[in-house]
């Protein structure tokens, strides 16, 4: 291959599978060095020069000057140095080039041979022809040196290989750099239920469990998934890919939110059960940018962008407080709370609600309860008002409560049956001595993974 064939071969190689010329150099050396094994049976003495720029090479065999040679393959007489050069002597390295490209040599006719590379003997040029003279100047051919068909295979075998593993990295250090952001990819191909998402250089799996429950998607069309997470194995990169981490839905309210971006607004916890509910805590550090206001937006347009993105699933925005029970309180709505008494030591809190918000507070199937309970990171125990009062002392002192604590929109009846459970509140007790609706902060849907949606920060 000529040099300029391996320069665009290079180019192309850089450009579309953006592995570095370099690496591909270094191949191109290993696998000369390795033809030169393979034809004269050792590289220990060989050594490969190349220019980066120019991607021409030269292939030297180092040779020590000695009286008397022992091994031909490392050794070289004094006479026979001294056909390249005049000026070695005995000990010195003579490094010959092996000749692998069909070359034109230029060499001037004299007397006396110092430097073979340059000089030929008249005697020499006159085998060429008879009509040379001295100081005439003679273009020889030089023939290659034949590697041949084992070694040569070798050597591209070689560089096929590095090319290969050259890619597998550059792929894993492209995606290992976007882990835990969004790409959108194409749904190729159905494994069972599981999805092969064409990421652009490569594919990966979006399994099952990683789907939101409810969402179909067909061959061909978009989506968007969160890389997850990264690693690398024998056969390249393995990327995990999800659209049920919580993750998921902090990085596309980042990309919905420009008061995020700019941080502004910071998503302080995340709590999700995937396909039904979201509850976000979000705070400013501007006191003039409202943080809920700013993820909602004008007429609701963000919230709706992120919406239409995970289907049905409902989005409660609250707003984080270093506060624990003011904290509570937000991750409780849409439940009105009477009172709220936390213990940030024990990570437990008592919460009062009014007698009609009771299902409310706790959520079908217990999950408003549930997902508060994560979102803050406290056990959370959830009382009506009246039974608060039969307990007394002993739950919360509700002296400084009063009836009309509560505002009108929260009427008696006024509770949502879209959000309230449909059974009666002892059926969403736990089996504690004191049969109270205890909702703590653990790790209960597979959804959650390694996320840290429970980590508020004070």
């Amino acid at each position: 291959m000529a040099e300029n064939e391996l320069r665009t071969a290079l180019d192309l190689l850089e450009r579309e599978k953006h592995i570095p010329r370099e690496a591909i150099l270094d191949a191109i050396k290993e696998a000369l060095l390795q033809a030169c094994e393979k034809t004269y049976g050792t590289s220990d003495n060989f050594s490969v020069v190349m220019n980066n720029d120019t991607c021409e090479y030269h292939i030297y065999e180092k040779k020590t000057v000695v009286d008397e040679v022992t091994d031909p393959a490392t050794e070289i007489t004094l006479s026979e140095a001294h056909e390249y050069d005049g000026s070695y002597k005995v000990g010195d390295t003579v490094n010959i080039e092996i000749k692998t490209k069909h070359k034109v040599e230029h060499k001037t006719v004299v007397s006396e041979v110092s430097n073979s590379a340059k000089q030929i003997s008249l005697d020499e040029a006159h085998e060429y022809s008879s009509a040379y003279k001295l100081g005439d100047v003679i273009e020889i051919e030089s023939d290659p040196v034949d590697f041949g068909r084992i070694a040569a295979k070798t050597a591209k075998d070689t560089i096929v290989q590095k090319i290969k593993e050259e890619e597998k990295l550059s792929i894993y250090d492209e995606f290992k750099a976007k882990e835990g952001t969004i790409v959108t990819g194409i749904v190729e191909r159905f494994v069972g239920k599981n999805m092969s998402i064409n990421l652009g250089r490569t594919d990966a799996m979006l399994m099952e469990s990683e789907q939101i429950k409810g969402e179909h998607y067909e061959v061909t069309d978009r989506i968007k998934v969160l890389i997850l997470e990264v690693s690398e194995d024998k056969r390249g990169a393995r990327i995990r890919l999800t659209r049920t981490h919580p993750d998921f839905i902090r990085c596309l309210f980042t990309e919905e939110v420009s008061e995020i971006r700019d941080g502004i607004v910071e998503i302080k916890a995340i709590s999700r059960e995937a396909g039904n509910r979201t509850k976000i805590a979000v705070y400013s550090n501007d006191p003039d940018v409202d943080p809920v206001g700013a993820c909602v937006g004008m007429n609701g347009s963000r919230v709706n962008a992120v919406v239409s993105e995970i289907g049905k699933e409902k989005i409660d925005i609250i707003e984080w407080s270093d506060n624990a029970a003011s904290f509570i309180e937000n991750a409780l709505a849409p439940a009105k709370v009477i009172a709220v008494v936390a213990d940030s030591d024990e990570k437990r809190a008592k919460v009062v609600v009014p007698d009609f918000q009771l299902s409310l507070a706790i959520g079908r199937e217990g999950q408003n309860a549930r997902l508060a309970a994560r979102l803050t990171g406290f056990r959370i125990d959830i009382k009506s008002e009246s039974q608060a009062r039969e307990l007394g002392d002993e739950f919360i002192d509700m002296s400084g409560y009063y009836d009309d604590v509560y505002d009108d929109d929260y009427e008696e009846g006024a509770d949502s049956d879209e959000d309230a459970s449909d059974s009666e509140s002892d059926e969403y007790q736990e089996a504690d001595d004191d049969q109270s609706d205890d909702y703590e902060d653990a790790d209960t849907s597979e959804e959650e993974g390694s996320a840290s949606d429970t980590d508020s920060e004070d």
